[in-house]
């Protein structure tokens, strides 16, 4: 089933989408991951946050 669905993301004229993978560093040291699917051109907006 997920290939049906990353079949239908690839579709000419559809919207593209970027995976952003953030590094948040704890309280404590230790760093945990954040992982947000956006539009392409909002990938710098996501970033600055």
């Amino acid at each position: 089933m997920a290939k049906k669905v990353v079949a239908t993301l690839k579709q000419p004229g559809g919207a593209k989408y970027a995976k952003v993978i953030k590094a948040i560093k704890g309280d404590n040291g230790s760093y945990t991951y954040r992982e947000e699917m956006v539009l392409e051109g909002d990938v710098k907006d996501t970033l600055a946050k």
